[in-house]
């Protein structure tokens, strides 16, 4: 087949869609790349990936989306896909339009997250309904990466039958070094014993780091954040509340990394208190690593994470929880221990890279059949 795998940035298509453009490859098919131009884009074409760039846009203007939507018509009717598969809500809202006024004989959909979900106006959330239950009149595969999605999908009549197909990390490249942990901790001249939080993400008030930051001036322990603001990236900026964290030497910010394994495996425990998510890589990451994951209680998280047995849940934007959550792992380090060997374990069986890859080309196949509710990422233990 010719695969069309299309999203919104090159942040997107470089952590998200890569390892299923290689799998497909190697599977026969010819694939596709397209999003946004930016500079992620040249590791995967030197993969030998073709990637076009139609000028898509993370904002509400109708101008700028006529054009993007018209430039993905073009491209599906000069290309002649056997599929295009599309990701992120704008995104995938206009390719799927566009897929089927160009006659593109199957579309496929990936939900990473409803924004009808997200803390919003409503007007804005009751426009991502609409937008999502147009979409899924043209949709011939829809999947999601939570279960819980899946069944806001059913519930809502977007998708008759959609697929949780779950997320997956390579268990091989996220896992606990000694070697790497050290060197990361030499680099960086943190000492052994010091415990350290690590977050991983855009710094975007969604991923809750006015709490954290808050939260973190009553736990004894460094704070490591990965990652960066995009430049597409909207709301208020961050910046502030970095500035004003009053946690001196006790806050390192390490910027974008392509080592994320590493410094993972050099920390002690991770945090992720958004306040909307999909199912979050981080968070498969993290448990990869052995670490206990403190995260909120919200869709995805909550059925990644095994309260008590691989981490805490607390509620979404309140600092004293998360507070309590974090000093409680940072002052016990059998709890720590106990929760990470736990949370690989977990991570392992549910979210290894191939079987979520492989899970996701049989349903674009045409080989996959619509799963049990609870699907592949399993119901959370209890």
């Amino acid at each position: 087949m010719k695969i069309i795998e299309l999203t919104n940035v090159d942040f997107s298509l470089r952590h998200f869609l890569l390892p299923l453009m290689r799998a497909a490859r190697a599977r026969g098919h010819e694939v596709i790349g397209v999003c946004a131009e930016g500079p992620l884009l040249a590791e995967i074409r030197a993969e030998g990936f073709r990637i076009v760039t139609p000028p898509l846009a993370r904002r509400a203007s109708p101008l700028a989306q006529a054009r993007a939507f018209l430039a993905l018509y073009r491209l599906f009717r000069d290309e002649k896909p056997d599929l295009v598969h599309a990701h992120m809500p704008i995104s995938g809202f206009l390719a799927r339009l566009a897929a089927r006024a160009a006659g593109v004989p199957r579309i496929a959909y990936t939900c990473h997250g409803f924004l009808f979900n997200q803390p919003a106006p409503w007007p804005r959330r009751a426009a991502s309904l609409v937008m999502e239950w147009l979409a899924g009149r043209v949709t011939d595969i829809f999947l999601t990466v939570s279960t819980e999605e899946a069944a806001d999908a059913r519930r809502l009549h977007i998708a008759r039958h959609p697929v949780p197909i779950g997320n997956g990390r390579d268990p091989a490249t996220f896992r606990p070094d000694q070697a790497s942990r050290a060197a990361v901790r030499a680099a960086l001249g943190v000492p052994e014993e010091t415990v350290v939080v690590t977050a991983v993400s855009r710094l975007v008030r969604h991923k809750g780091y006015p709490e954290l930051l808050a939260a973190m001036r009553d736990v004894p322990a460094e704070l490591w954040v990965v990652g960066e603001r995009l430049p597409s990236d909207h709301g208020e900026n961050m910046e502030p509340y970095f500035a004003n964290a009053g946690l001196g030497p006790r806050l390192r910010r390490l910027g974008y990394r392509t080592d994320v394994a590493a410094v993972l495996t050099a920390s002690d425990i991770f945090v992720l208190p958004s306040h909307f998510e999909g199912l979050p890589m981080s968070v498969i990451e993290a448990m990869l690593c052995a670490l206990p994951v403190v995260a909120t209680n919200i869709r995805g998280p909550r059925e990644q994470v095994v309260p008590e047995e691989t981490g805490l849940l607390v509620p979404p934007a309140e600092v004293a929880p998360l507070a309590d959550a974090l000093r409680r792992l940072a002052t016990n380090p059998q709890a720590r221990a106990h929760m990470g060997a736990a949370g690989r374990a977990r991570a392992v069986a549910v979210y290894d890279e191939r079987k979520v890859i492989a899970r996701t080309l049989e349903q674009l196949e045409g080989q996959g059949s619509a799963l049990d509710p609870l699907g592949p990422v399993g119901p959370r233990p209890h």
